[in-house]
């Protein structure tokens, strides 16, 4: 399957579509070949894999019961407070 010469600007502009190609996409600037993107197969979406992300959903959801939103952003605030002094 031949290439698609596209230049780095449009490579990166457009870099999701090349992205979800099946075509390998030839990067050029100025007319020379800087490097060529060679997409791998992809492969559907397992049943295992969606059963592990379910368990780890649950795992976070447990760990964040009784944990609220205001709770989150004052642990962060005082990271962020703690960070500051450390960097000073």
């Amino acid at each position: 399957m031949p290439a698609v010469k596209v230049g780095v600007r449009e490579f990166r502009e457009q870099i999701a579509r090349y992205l979800e190609s099946d075509t390998p996409v030839a990067v050029t600037r100025r007319g020379e070949t800087l490097g060529v993107y060679v997409p791998t197969p992809r492969k559907g979406v397992k049943s295992a894999d969606l059963g592990e992300l379910k368990a780890a959903a649950d795992r976070l959801a447990a760990a964040l019961a009784g944990i609220s939103e205001e709770d989150v952003s004052a642990d962060f605030k005082e990271w962020r407070r703690r960070k500051k002094a450390a960097n000073r």
